[in-house]
């Protein structure tokens, strides 16, 4: 290599002096100006050369490493690598697109949607999350920064099976303040998020031809999972007073169902809350047929005021209770638990260990750091404030647009809307045109045809997604 080197250091900017090495020596080696075979000098030579520390070149030389670019000769030093072994530079963003939809929308194409790389922001059909200006980023980098200065040691090693002990202690504080008597060491577990939550409990108790209850209309991934244990899913009707209960009471007698999945509180999709009739009535039936109910507490934080759950009434008996805090804090954050009766909670651990051994001690931490520091309240009290104002301009819209909104939502970030049409062929339309709907034939069991879409409120100030459903809906939407 040519011992003249023209790149000088800039102290004080934002990128490092490694990172700022780096960049002048890939750009030589692209340039064809280091060639491939071509040796580099020294750690020591270059340190010299360059007027920084070796640490420094070590970095430098190890972030090209990384790229593929060099490679390094035990006792011999850094060389460039051949042109083939390269990693190419990350390509700029596509515009995202939604793929085209199969000739019968499915969970997994819209899952697939949802999940493309820089989804737009607002879209009608997406993954059930807030903006993130809406929540507060600061605050989530906070705690990392401050878990990483007071923890070291720990975040290289294996979890407690069971979750962080001091999360633990926090969760069973804030259970027992909903009063229901979770013990921090005998009834609860933390998971990789109410997802992972749930399908530990469905591996575990739940065999291929079981019955399983579910909602109709419900969370359309919980339909996927339980199909994949081989259980036969059976949809109990949900209506805005609670449930069908003497559909309830015919399924269970008729089928003999292992579990009942429910969402309790501000249910997804259409942000009502049960009742306290039809909870007792729930638990009676179960009790009276003999399943297990287990209670998905995803979004019950948006519920305004004290949500009535399960869980109080049943104390961990025969009801498991899920919770997590991906939704509020950070989508990144995959923490969850699952609180259950000690001989349940020791079984489900088990399974945890077995299939994943523990949960990232990393994400626990920094929920536990959140929660200690007093923050958490004020947060989601400015969360569900905003989310309460954009649920309501969105129905207004959409009641413009010319959909109707038989039951309006009580809480939550979704509306559960009648287009008046089949919302399925609608959605595909939509695709065709880049926009992502969620037809309300994903949201039922049986995936029958239906009328209703699920929209998310974090569409309420996006202009550019109105004028899309506003084409789709027709003269009227484009009048409105």
């Amino acid at each position: 290599m040519n011992s003249s080197l023209s790149w000088q250091p800039v102290r004080g900017a934002d990128a490092t002096l490694a990172t700022q090495l780096a960049a002048d020596l890939a750009r030589r080696i692209e340039d064809d100006v280091l060639r491939p075979g071509a040796r580099l000098p020294s750690i020591r030579t270059m340190a010299g050369q360059a007027g920084v520390s070796r640490f420094t070149v070590v970095e430098a030389y190890e972030k090209l490493a990384a790229r593929g670019l060099v490679h390094s000769r035990r006792g011999a030093g850094f060389f460039v690598a051949p042109r083939a072994a390269a990693l190419p530079l990350a390509a700029a963003p596509k515009a995202p697109q939604v793929p085209p939809a199969p000739a019968r929308i499915d969970i997994a194409w819209l899952l697939r949607s949802m999940f493309r790389e820089s989804p737009t922001p607002g879209m009608p059909g997406g993954a059930g999350l807030l903006p993130p200006e809406w929540l507060d980023p600061e605050m989530v980098a906070g705690a990392v920064r401050a878990v990483g200065r007071s923890v070291r040691s720990n975040l290289v090693s294996y979890g407690h099976p069971q979750g962080l002990p001091a999360l633990r202690q926090q969760l069973a504080a804030q259970l027992q303040g909903m009063d229901i008597p979770a013990h921090p060491d005998e009834n609860l577990l933390t998971t990789a998020g109410v997802t992972e939550g749930l399908d530990l409990i469905a591996r575990l108790l739940v065999q291929p031809g079981d019955t399983v209850l579910v909602e109709d209309p419900a969370w359309f991934l919980i339909f996927g999972r339980l199909a994949a244990f081989g259980a036969r899913v059976v949809g109990v009707p949900r209506t805005p007073d609670g449930y069908d209960m003497a559909a309830l009471e015919r399924l269970a007698a008729q089928h003999k169902p292992k579990l009942f999945i429910v969402n309790s509180a501000v249910h997804n999709p259409t942000g009502h809350s049960l009742p306290a009739g039809a909870v007792y009535d729930v638990l009676r039936i179960a009790e009276k047929h003999d399943f297990m109910v287990v209670e998905d507490d995803t979004y019950a934080e948006l519920h305004p005021g004290k949500a009535m759950r399960l869980a109080t009434l049943d104390r961990l008996q025969r009801v498991i209770f899920v919770g997590g805090f991906s939704k509020m804090m950070a989508a990144s954050l995959r923490v969850g638990y699952v609180a259950a009766a000690p001989a349940i909670q020791q079984q489900l651990t088990d399974l945890k260990m077995l299939s994943g051994l523990t949960s990232s001690e990393l994400g626990e931490r920094v929920v536990h750091r959140i929660l200690a520091e007093g923050q958490y309240r004020l947060h989601m009290e400015r969360v569900r404030n905003r989310v309460d104002e954009a649920r309501e301009r969105c129905m207004r819209q959409l009641l413009r647009l010319g959909f109707e909104i038989p039951h309006p939502p009580q809480a939550g970030m979704f509306v559960w809307a009648d287009c008046g049409r089949d919302s399925e062929s609608l959605a595909r339309v939509a695709a065709e045109r880049g926009l992502l709907l969620a037809p309300g034939t994903l949201f039922s069991p049986t995936q029958a045809p239906s009328t209703y879409m699920r929209f998310t409120v974090s569409m309420a100030d996006n202009q550019a997604v109105w004028k899309q459903v506003a084409a789709l809906m027709g003269p009227r939407g484009e009048q409105a």
